[in-house]
């Protein structure tokens, strides 16, 4: 009888290319609440949403145990309440997502420094040194495991060559699945699926590409590049590329400096009245420029983002004469953009600002003149000491009169209960991988 020689962890990596790791916690929002007060939600159907006193607004996220009744993200919470009269609605609270979003970073943060996160409740972990650790399904598995049992969050891990087919895998078993994705199995896996299907491919763009007669992935694999760069630009070299299963984007484990600074809010009724539109504007700059000042940034461009009843949705934008950190600038150029793009009295859902073409205020090259020579000096010493007093007793220590009302715009200083799960702001102060796992 022959031996054959034992397989050792590396033989299960490539000898050439990467290893990459999608994270993605599974109802994240729902799942949080559940872990931290199994007693009150486990196993129950739940949805997070705002206004929950006044059973209004729109579903943020629900439990699995809601989405098997019918219940989905952006379903007006009375529809939801309809599908499912025993829904728990619960209030967000970011500063707990917060806090479990480090934890479950942390944790995979042991198996490799190569960690990008995505979002709140996503990362990519570029696994390819990580051989002394097991093979990719083993970290995989023990990742998911400890995630379970330290944390109680449920997670789904996508492994593949690339961060593209590692979010696609992530995405094909849910709830706690671990999915591998080759390359070679792209074409038997995805290309009988529509465009739209393909990660990073929207359903406008699958429209187009529908318009143009490339309706599968596949198709798209096989269509000449020459004709998707003609209809879309740079980006249709990509198209081609992803259906193909093609991605060389590295994991990038450094916090990029913020490419945009927002905040949106849903309003628990149409807003009309041009007062409450200007005190929503005026408490999103508020604190949307205090995020920036933390991070040291100024900012070039204000964008608004309006939503209607029937959630159509537009943005407009402006460059300033030059960068800003003062809410009173931002507010005002919001307030004009608004009035100068939309009908006086047309019902509005949401609002946002957005600020965007960030510079590091240290290094930035700030023209002023006369009159900014002198005021600016003072504007900017004002704002520092406010936001002193901000961070040592709280972000309602100092209001102005303007601000105070009963819509959710009010609320956006309570970071416990307002964030999105794009605001990774939690992870650029403190940082992870040296916290412990609290």
């Amino acid at each position: 009888m022959t031996d054959h020689p034992a397989v050792h962890p590396r033989d299960h990596y490539p000898k050439k290319g990467r290893v990459i790791l999608h994270i993605d916690m599974n109802a994240f929002y729902c799942s949080v609440h559940e872990a931290a007060d199994p007693k009150a939600y486990a196993g129950k159907p739940t949805a997070v949403a705002g206004s929950v006193e006044l059973r209004r607004g729109i579903v943020v996220t629900s439990s699995y145990a809601a989405r098997a009744r019918g219940v989905r993200t952006a379903m007006q919470v009375r529809e939801a309440l309809r599908l499912c009269p025993e829904l728990i609605l619960i209030k967000p609270d970011f500063h707990l997502y917060r806090q479990y979003s480090r934890q479950f970073m942390n944790i995979a943060y042991n198996y490799s420094p190569l960690l990008e996160t995505m979002s709140i409740d996503e990362c990519f972990v570029d696994i390819t040194g990580s051989k002394a650790l097991g093979t990719p399904q083993e970290i995989a598995a023990e990742i998911q495991r400890r995630i379970r049992e330290e944390l109680g969050l449920p997670c789904s891990i996508g492994i593949a060559p690339n961060k593209l087919l590692a979010k696609m895998a992530s995405d094909m078993k849910k709830p706690n699945g671990i999915t591998i994705l080759r390359l070679r199995d792209v074409s038997a896996l995805l290309w009988d699926k529509p465009c739209s299907y393909m990660y990073g491919i929207g359903n406008r763009t699958g429209e187009k590409l529908a318009r143009l007669g490339i309706r599968t992935i596949g198709e798209l694999a096989k269509v000449d590049e020459k004709k998707l760069v003609a209809h879309f630009g740079v980006i249709g070299s990509w198209l081609k590329q992803a259906a193909n299963g093609i991605d060389e984007t590295p994991v990038n484990p450094e916090q990029e400096p913020s490419k945009s600074v927002g905040h949106t809010t849903t309003l628990p009724r149409d807003f009309t009245d041009a007062a409450d539109i200007n005190r929503v504007f005026l408490n999103l700059a508020d604190q949307v420029c205090r995020r920036l000042r933390k991070q040291g940034l100024i900012a070039n461009t204000v964008q608004i983002t309006i939503r209607t009843p029937d959630m159509k949705t537009i943005t407009r934008s402006v460059t300033l004469d030059g960068p800003t950190e003062d809410a009173d600038m931002v507010h005002h150029t919001a307030c004009k953009l608004f009035d100068r793009h939309w009908r006086a009295g047309q019902p509005v859902r949401l609002l946002g600002i957005t600020l965007q073409n960030l510079e590091d205020k240290s290094t930035a090259a700030v023209q002023l003149d006369l009159f900014d020579f002198e005021k600016r000096p003072k504007k900017e010493e004002l704002n520092r000491v406010l936001d002193q007093l901000r961070d040592k007793f709280g972000e309602d220590a100092i209001l102005t009169a303007g601000m105070l009302g009963d819509d959710p715009s009010s609320m956006i200083r309570n970071h416990k209960e307002r964030g999105t799960s794009l605001q990774m702001d939690h992870l650029k102060e403190k940082g992870f991988g040296g916290e412990g796992k609290g």
